[in-house]
């Protein structure tokens, strides 16, 4: 199993601690003597950075959020004056001002060094003809994963989201063996090549999806490769910190490996903001190591997951970052019990007959909120005898109340009646404040 860079994704666990440390000491000296914001915030809690003796002094240092981006938009976050930076990315700002971000030359090198990391990870090599499907554009994920194809040597196809049927034509004829999208995107794709008449399986030949821009689950995974026949691998970056390459699946599916000679890792409990011990689920919180124009010190991603220091039996030592289960900000709290999106989609793609495509609307039902879920049925079980639809609506209804504890609405929806997206789904609507 072939890994791109042997020195620092095996290296043992108290050199690579000390490598952190000494370059945590480096980047919060940077951040003192060059951002107005973090020499604010270190005052304010009375941290000078010679104060910095080990990584457990970490937790002395404050949060950042995004609402810091947003209030020191769009650049007074930086680092090095504009004449050092050659790229700007930003985030899509649907929920309020774009969060920009920039590169230096070095801080481009470092990304696509990163990105080259994750994807050999999955077996994808110089012999591969990738199709990136994300959108192009601020987006920083379409081009991440094109530096980091064109670094290993990859054959890349630039061809961005939409037009799925030209996506299907392009696969076929260029001989695609690698696919970049969101996994929402990847079902849609094999929906439609299904509609055209082209099995994915058999009729294709994509042996390796790399999925991000959004969490699935276990069981959405299942849906995926069953579809296609390839190994669908998550990846994980969020803007804020560089994009992708912060973490990745290797070819084993044993949590996604995190370049931790770049970035500490903490999980916190959302609550207490203290430590979760090793293992336990919480609150994903990052430190760059190593960006110059835009570095973050425990940035709160309002990400859920846990970490694992096992080494990997594909030869790795690096932390092990687990499946995002969901986000701080995405929990709703229904009749006293706390439900995340992540749940009941391991609860739909379970019950056969459904599609694994589905939207939950939360609406108020008096002075309490209250969840409808909206959820296709599969084509080879559509039908018009109203039997059977019940009996798979009494199923779902039965299975969300053994996940969830709690009754939500449920309706079957036709076949190819929830929107598709190329982009990151929207199973959320929020309909609380409509009367």
């Amino acid at each position: 199993m072939r890994i791109w860079n042997r020195e620092m994704e095996c290296m043992p666990r108290e050199k690579m601690e000390a490598l952190q440390l000494q370059k945590l000491k480096r980047i919060v000296e940077w951040v003192y003597e060059r951002s107005p914001l973090y020499r604010k915030k270190f005052t304010d809690v009375g941290f000078h950075p010679g104060d910095l003796k080990s990584l457990a002094d970490l937790n002395k240092l404050p949060f950042t959020t995004k609402d810091d981006f947003r209030n020191n938009y769009p650049y007074s976050m930086f680092c090095v004056p504009m004449e050092q930076v050659i790229r700007l990315h930003a985030s899509s700002g649907t929920t309020g001002k774009l969060t920009v971000v920039g590169y230096t030359k070095n801080d481009m090198e470092v990304w696509t060094e990163l990105v080259a990391r994750i994807i050999t990870m999955t077996g994808v090599d110089s012999s591969d003809i990738v199709q990136i499907a994300f959108g192009y554009g601020l987006f920083t994920g379409a081009h991440g994963l094109q530096y980091g194809m064109e670094r290993v040597g990859a054959t890349v196809i630039p061809i961005s989201s939409g037009n799925s049927e030209r996506q299907i034509m392009i696969m076929k004829d260029f001989g695609t063996t690698a696919l970049v999208s969101t996994p929402t995107y990847a079902l849609h794709l094999g929906e439609t090549a299904r509609k055209i008449g082209i099995d994915p399986k058999k009729d294709l030949h994509v042996k390796v999806g790399l999925f991000g821009g959004e969490a699935f689950s276990e069981e959405y995974r299942k849906e995926i490769e069953d579809m296609w026949g390839m190994l669908a691998t998550d990846n994980y970056g969020l803007s804020e910190c560089g994009g992708p390459g912060f973490s990745g699946e290797c070819e084993l599916i044993r949590g996604q490996h995190i370049a931790e000679d770049h970035y500490i890792t903490e999980i916190i409990n959302p609550e207490t903001l203290e430590p979760a011990e090793p293992g336990e689920k919480g609150e994903v919180v990052i430190t760059t190591l190593s960006r110059e124009a835009v570095p973050v010190i425990r940035y709160r991603t309002k990400d859920i997951s846990s970490i694992d220091y096992s080494p990997c039996e594909c030869g790795r030592t690096t932390a092990r970052l687990g499946k995002i289960s969901g986000r701080t900000d995405d929990m709703m709290v229904i009749r006293g019990v706390n439900v995340f999106p992540s749940q009941i989609e391991s609860v739909l793609v379970n019950v056969k007959g459904l599609a694994p495509h589905y939207q939950i609307i939360r609406y108020k039902k008096g002075f309490l909120e209250d969840l409808e879920i909206r959820v296709e049925i599969s084509e080879e079980i559509f039908t018009d005898r109203y039997a059977q639809l019940e009996a798979i609506e009494e199923q779902l209804k039965q299975q969300l109340y053994k996940a969830l504890s709690i009754n939500p609405r449920v309706k079957l929806v036709e076949p190819h009646s929830i929107e598709r997206s190329a982009g990151k789904a929207k199973r959320v609507i929020d309909l609380r404040d409509q009367k």
